[in-house]
């Protein structure tokens, strides 16, 4: 038998559960005191359970020092892989509690900003594994930030942008499509705006309201004012939330942003902001369906792909 096979089988049958968790507690609090003390047990206990992983492995996952316990290599890896496992027990906890009220699965998705709430609603009415509905959370943030979530197993998939600075280490993606930008403003604003030819010197003295920094549409904007040998204007309100640029915007008469199409269209719906006809001659980076790449798909994973595919065919 192989070292590795070797591991394995003693992995297999005396790893237990609350193994996984005291290694996160451990990395958390740094000390088996602290440990004991936050379960409610003796130090003793605490360090035999540690003992009994550590042989488990055959080395060291914490270094012991005056400052603490820190993670040897090997513990970073076992740390990162508990992590996850303990993240999928949550998952399968609530796909259990979905099939007790009559639902296929439970999926946590993870969503950008600037992505329209009908397009998600759409998706998830036509998700029906087995002719049955599925419960879903959502998780707003940026493509970076949810990415990280959906290595570390707290998500199923992620919607967001494809970036040449994005690590795409360990998954998987595929285009749904794209998105062109739209300059919205109040309502008045936004008449007198379309009369004319933008002038972005103009567009400067306004009041924007935009995305979070360091985000596509957000480095775009900044780089179409210097481009046009224009300061980029700084912002009076930074939000990650599209609807609360829009409530900004409907309420403020000189108020502008540039936010996607379909998300501008949206926003004239709901919260009565202007659209201007202008086009900017450029697209966002697209719009992409984000998943890990060593797992195969639940039947309810798949079958929300292929709704985002469906419902993004018209946008295309």
């Amino acid at each position: 038998m192989t070292a590795s096979n070797e591991l394995l089988a003693r992995l297999s049958s005396r790893l237990k559960m609350r193994h996984l968790t005291l290694l996160q507690l451990i990395a958390q609090h740094g000390s088996l005191t602290r440990v004991a003390e936050y379960m409610a047990t003796s130090q003793p206990a605490v360090t035999h359970a540690l003992a009994e992983l550590e042989a488990m492995f055959g080395a060291p996952l914490f270094l012991r020092s005056a400052r603490g316990m820190t993670p040897t290599a090997l513990g970073d890896v076992a740390l990162t892989r508990s992590r996850s496992m303990l993240k999928d027990l949550g998952h399968w906890v609530c796909d259990m509690e979905s099939a007790g009220v009559g639902r296929a699965a439970h999926l946590h998705v993870g969503v950008i900003p600037f992505i329209p709430g009908r397009l998600l609603a759409a998706a998830i009415a036509r998700t029906r594994p087995q002719d049955r509905s599925i419960t879903v959370t959502i998780h707003e943030g940026t493509s970076d930030h949810l990415l990280e979530l959906l290595r570390g197993h707290e998500l199923d998939c992620v919607i967001g942008r494809t970036s040449a600075i994005l690590s795409m280490g360990g998954l998987v993606h595929e285009v749904l499509y794209q998105q062109e930008p739209r300059l919205v403003a109040h309502r008045r604003l936004a008449t007198r705006l379309g009369r004319s030819p933008l002038s972005w010197p103009q567009l400067a003295q306004l009041d924007w309201v935009l995305g979070q920094r360091n985000t596509p549409m957000r480095e775009q904007i900044t780089d179409f004012f210097l481009r046009s040998g224009v300061t980029p204007p700084a912002p009076i309100v930074e939000s990650l939330s599209a609807k609360v640029i829009g409530e900004l915007i409907a309420a403020n008469e000189r108020a502008v942003s540039i936010v996607p199409a379909d998300v501008a269209e949206e926003l004239a719906r709901l919260v009565g902001v202007g659209v201007t006809a202008h086009r900017f001659g450029w697209t966002l980076p697209p719009v992409t369906l984000f998943r890990r790449a060593e797992e195969s798909l639940r039947e309810a994973d798949a079958v929300f792909a292929q709704a985002l595919r469906e419902v993004c065919k018209p946008a295309t």
